[in-house]
């Protein structure tokens, strides 16, 4: 299974902010972000002006770290958001959105989606009943994501939820904090996306 490995401050520093990529730490003042908010490398400020395909290349980049997939399978992504009917940016960041490990990170099951995706590998959670160890497999309409019962991990569960009740639930998920369920009440439409990305320059990108 590929992951995203080397400083993860690092990559929101290029990015030019805050991707909340290491969880709390990303909302004290201990981010790397408020802290210095310039690029890594050698004198930052004498880059150039940024062109198209910068701006493009940025915005993809954006999106793979944020939600935290390699090249291989953002391709993936794209040419499935292409087969499917309607704007295929939207289709691509609906699929992103779909992700087991993201919905756990939206639904405050986790402070960030590289815990949340460490939580599904190693078998805490179940999906309409049945245990799953797959970060990448798509939620439905109708499904019911839940800790499984029994498990250890329940109460850190609990805990994050109460610390991330501020942040906020998107209106496609119910929550219910008692029973550590997740109800996957319909698609997210675009409005709804977690993450502000120009969708547009990525398509711009990938089909070239």
């Amino acid at each position: 299974m590929g992951r995203m490995t080397g400083p993860k401050c690092r990559q929101c520093r290029r990015e030019g902010e805050k991707l909340f990529l290491k969880g709390t730490r990303c909302v004290t003042v201990k981010c790397a972000v408020a802290k210095r908010g310039t690029p890594p490398g050698d004198h930052p400020y004498k880059r150039g002006k940024v062109s198209d395909y910068g701006r493009q290349l940025r915005e993809k980049q954006k999106c793979k770290r944020t939600y935290g997939v390699l090249e291989r399978q953002f391709r993936r992504y794209y040419q499935m958001a292409e087969r499917q009917k309607g704007n295929t940016g939207e289709n691509m960041l609906r699929l992103m959105e779909r992700r087991l490990d993201n919905v756990l990170y939206l639904a405050g099951f986790a402070a960030s989606r590289s815990a949340a995706r460490q939580f599904v590998a190693h078998g805490h959670i179940e999906v309409n009943g049945r245990k799953t160890d797959i970060p990448s497999s798509f939620v439905r309409a109708n499904d019911i994501v839940k800790v499984r019962s029994g498990d250890p991990r329940k109460k850190l569960v609990g805990d994050h939820i109460g610390m991330t009740k501020d942040r906020g639930q998107p209106p496609w998920l119910a929550v219910n904090g008692e029973q550590l369920s997740i109800q996957v009440l319909a698609l997210p439409k675009v409005e709804e996306f977690s993450v502000p990305i120009q969708y547009n320059l990525i398509v711009e990108l990938c089909s070239k």
